[in-house]
């Protein structure tokens, strides 16, 4: 027990503790199977193709950046080679490199982007409206499950809002339907449909609110791309669902709007439930309240569902992916261990030279000294002993020689 009262041997912390890897895989586990994939857009950055064909490098924008990976399996199909500057959209999901403890972005696909002047206009806008809030998924609301009015913005005499008209009178007979049509393309389409918007809201008899058009080209659509609709819709008290165009077709009052749908008459679905759907629940329902077995086999069978789609199941390869990773890592480590071994050794060799040099006869002839020989054997002499009066002598200097007699010998 420490000096505060707190015993940290027992059992009740020992429990707590966690090994660093036990901590990682349950970060893991919980950011793959918590975050949905998604689409990115950025440029790329520190782009590297590893001889084992995989790509590393990250996403950036003005603000933040992601390390990313691209298995060579993926990027083999890819139309373009990636490099440093380019912008991209990547398609992928967020996983983590437990070796490293970091998440980074796994791309499955990937696409240079590349827009026209007024699809530019387009993300710029959206990019600005998202920095604000806009989209951000806690300012949504949903929608009521059986409305009472529901409010349409469209057309008078499109094909919208004949068939929003047709699916909410077959689907709900009994909702209210309330029309307040305005141009939906052209100059002052945009006022007319943020107008109406506020108008409803003024009225506020209304449970929900379908916003939109048929389809047609960008040009068409770009009603719904201004921003006076996007922050109407956003300024609704009341639940908007944007139903503009056809389901390729996307705008930004889809962004901003609580619900997205893909043509209007998915909107009318979406609104209005079925009535014969509803009446067949009921039922159900109240032939389940008798039926307690029915309903431990359901509980059985979502348990199985959520073991089915459990990380643990998805383990194996994704253990493959953090194994070639570390190949990967022990590789670039294995070579720059190799490069400062031949450089130690590089320097432990030039020390050497240096040394041989030192004490080379060449280096000693330098310093003034000199070497001689007794003539004609050209024998070595080391010793003044080794002479006598007359004998002839070679001597050799650091350049040139000279032929000498010995006129006296002192042997001490």
């Amino acid at each position: 027990m420490d000096r505060f009262g707190f015993n940290f041997s027992s059992a009740e912390y020992q429990h707590e503790t966690l090994t660093v890897s036990v901590l990682t895989q349950q970060i893991k586990a919980l950011l793959e199977t918590g975050l949905a994939p998604v689409w990115l857009t950025g440029e790329i950055s520190n782009f590297k193709r590893h001889t084992s064909g995989h790509f590393y490098f990250s996403l950036k924008d003005e603000y933040a950046q992601i390390p990313c990976v691209m298995w060579a399996g993926r990027n083999r199909s890819l139309p373009f080679f990636p490099e440093d500057g380019k912008q991209v959209l990547a398609h992928g999901q967020v996983t983590v490199y437990e070796k490293r403890g970091y998440y980074q972005f796994d791309v499955w696909q990937m696409q240079p982007a590349g827009v026209g002047a007024l699809q530019m206009a387009l993300e710029q806008l959206k990019q600005r409206l998202r920095d604000e809030g806009l989209f951000d998924e806690a300012h949504k609301v949903p929608l009521p499950a059986f409305p009472q009015t529901v409010g349409i913005v469209t057309s008078r005499t499109g094909a919208a809002i004949q068939d929003l008209v047709s699916i909410l009178r077959r689907r709900w007979p009994a909702m209210r339907i309330i029309l307040r049509p305005v141009k939906v393309q052209g100059e002052g389409a945009a006022a007319e449909i943020a107008q109406a918007i506020a108008e409803f809201n003024a009225f506020g008899k209304l449970d929900v609110l379908i916003v939109g058009r048929g389809g047609g080209s960008l040009e068409d659509l770009w009603a719904f791309n201004e921003e006076i609709v996007a922050r109407a819709i956003f300024d609704s008290e009341i639940p908007v669902v944007s139903a503009v165009g056809h389901e390729v077709d996307f705008s930004i009052s889809d962004f901003v709007a609580d619900v997205r749908a893909a043509t209007p008459s998915a909107a009318a679905e979406l609104v209005a439930p079925e009535v014969t759907e509803v009446r067949r629940q009921l039922q159900h329902l109240g032939y389940k309240m008798h039926l307690h077995l029915r309903r431990f086999v359901q509980m059985q069978r979502e348990r199985l569902q959520r073991f089915a789609s459990s990380y643990g199941l998805r383990q194996p390869l994704d253990l493959v992916r953090q194994r070639s990773q570390q190949l990967d890592d022990l590789q670039r480590r294995m070579i720059l261990a190799t490069e400062n071994r031949l450089e130690v050794w590089k320097q432990q060799l030039k020390a050497q030279k240096q040394r041989l040099q030192a004490l080379s006869h060449q280096s000693i002839l330098q310093r003034g000294f000199a070497i001689v020989y007794r003539q004609p054997e050209k024998e070595l002499v080391r010793e003044a002993g080794q002479l006598q009066t007359g004998d002839p002598i070679h001597v050799q200097f650091a350049v040139g020689s000279a032929e000498a007699r010995v006129e006296k010998v002192r042997k001490s």
